[in-house]
């Protein structure tokens, strides 16, 4: 029992100033590659929050791609919804990681408090993959196989270049 309870202590110790140090850091790779196989397991926020982006690279590349202005105009709700999701994701969980700093302040802080903040941080970002899982289906359904193909070229000719595709915003 003391094994487990000085690895939560730990973890939430080494967690918390973690989280403040991730923030507004660039993700790296493509969640579309990921999400083929390559790396399942490895579903992390960088990949997943690189959603909009490329449905944003999907809009600037619409004629490369070659989408009807039928398509266009149904991807470009989809994107801008994914946008304001993404603005309440980041506030929700640097709300989360606040509050989690605020528990763990105190030497001997509220061990059942501090366990409920960490599993309110890891919903957050549950609810958010899941949404982001659900657009992407919803845009992938737009595309015919044959510009899907084209748009995963794409990705893969910006994305080998070491740049970030185009339409991808990168934190700095």
């Amino acid at each position: 029992m003391k094994r487990l309870l000085l690895g939560l202590l730990l973890t939430a110790t080494f967690t918390v100033p973690a989280f403040a140090q991730m923030k507004d850091k660039p993700s790296k790779g493509c969640n579309e590659c990921n999400l083929q196989g390559h790396d399942m397991g490895r579903m992390d926020m960088g990949h997943m929050d690189m959603m909009g982006g490329m449905m944003g690279m999907c809009i600037n590349n619409a004629d490369k791609i070659g989408l009807s202005d039928e398509q266009k105009k149904k991807v470009t709700p989809l994107h801008n919804e994914m946008q304001k999701k993404q603005i309440r994701f980041q506030a929700d969980l640097k709300i989360a990681q606040l509050e989690m700093k605020e528990i763990m302040e105190p030497k001997d802080f509220d061990l059942e408090k501090a366990k409920v903040a960490m599993k309110k941080t890891e919903d957050i970002k549950t609810a958010h993959h899941l949404d982001m899982l659900v657009a992407m289906k919803e845009v992938r359904s737009v595309f015919t196989e044959e510009q899907y193909k084209k748009l995963r070229a794409l990705m893969h000719k910006d994305m080998g270049a070491g740049k970030p595709a185009k339409g991808m915003k990168h934190k700095h």
